[in-house]
């Protein structure tokens, strides 16, 4: 592999040069930078990269820290997807660091983003604290925007969707049907949008005057089987219900195929909702109901903040993203003998 000697010794000049092309700074004579671009090219060299971040100040990479219990599944998908297309649109490239299981591990990757020179980050928490983010966000040069989780003292620096909101606006869906015995799913207990659902599946039974009944809540992991596990554990405790809420369509799926199994007819006599509007969900049989985070929203708000932020320019600034509830077969009025 060629060094930057060698490309100054092809190109007539002094390596104190080549580095001024390469870093953009100090003046260099236009023949003279082509000469040296001519000399990378012909002796193949390839600039060590965390050198030339060190020399610049800038990377043009824009860094993601996500946990990796999120990495499976439809929902991870479009957060990357989306994600990787507008840092795309800017120019720059995505570096995806696992946050992985802890809110010190998560610290640790923000730390692994920032002395690789990047040159901001989003930031899709687990298990750092609104208190413990404010705080990174105000010891950080580069600007950080985080994704679902709303902030005390930087609110321009956070983008999120109101998930309590969105379980109680799709609880009373089901009131409003007549349903008065409502189970419910929970995602993972240690995950701020499970606890945030739960908030308002319970919000919407209080608003209703209907006194919650704990033996409907059953904890769930996110995962089919988890579905098809709270399922079995409702009809062993023969605790009667005339609609489900799964948490994510995940555990709906699984909830979905338990009932058959059990004979239990979806909608007839069990109405089923879940969350995230999987893109299997409307090709099941029922079609599954689902509430649909705007997760391809809060990912652009969030890298268009970034940019406007390094680049300038106007910012929108919309912190609260709103849900929609999307009603399909398995959600009917609720039987007459409830």
């Amino acid at each position: 592999m060629s060094t930057m000697q060698e490309v100054a010794k092809k190109a007539g000049v002094s390596k104190a040069t080549v580095s001024r092309v390469l870093s953009g700074k100090g003046y260099v004579s236009e023949q003279t930078r082509k000469q040296v671009f001519a000399a990378i090219e012909a002796a193949g060299y390839r600039p060590n990269l965390l050198a030339r971040n060190l020399a610049t100040s800038k990377s043009q990479c824009i860094g993601m820290v996500v946990t990796n219990t999120l990495y499976s599944g439809s929902y991870f998908s479009e957060i990357l997807s989306q994600a990787a297309k507008k840092v795309e649109e800017s120019g720059r490239q995505l570096i995806l660091v696992d946050g992985k299981h802890s809110a010190q591990q998560e610290r640790e990757a923000i730390e692994f983003l920032l002395d690789l020179r990047c040159d901001a980050i989003v930031l899709y928490p687990r298990f750092l604290s609104i208190d413990e983010m404010d705080d990174i966000i105000e010891q950080t040069r580069q600007p950080i925007v985080v994704v679902n989780r709303r902030l005390r003292k930087h609110h321009s620096h956070s983008v999120c969707c109101d998930h309590k909101g969105s379980a109680l606006n799709a609880t009373q869906a089901l009131i409003a049907r007549g349903h008065q015995r409502i189970a419910f799913i929970t995602g993972s207990i240690d995950s701020p949008t499970a606890l945030e659902r739960l908030a308002g599946y319970k919000e919407a039974l209080r608003q209703a005057g209907i006194a919650a009944d704990t033996r409907l809540i059953v904890e769930g992991k996110w995962t089919p089987a988890c579905g098809a596990k709270a399922v079995a554990q409702l009809l062993e405790q023969q605790t009667a219900f005339s609609a489900l809420i799964a948490s994510n369509d995940d555990m709906a799926v699984g909830a979905l195929k338990q009932l058959a199994v059990a004979g239990l007819a979806v909608p007839e006599q069990v109405s089923l909702l879940g969350f995230d509007d999987i893109p299997v969900a409307p090709f099941l049989r029922p079609a599954l109901s689902s509430v649909k985070d705007p997760v391809t929203d809060m990912i652009h708000e969030s890298i268009n903040r970034l940019i406007a932020m390094l680049d300038g320019g106007d910012m929108q600034l919309r912190n609260d993203f709103v849900s929609g509830l999307i009603l399909r077969e398995s959600v009917s009025e609720a039987p007459t003998a409830e």
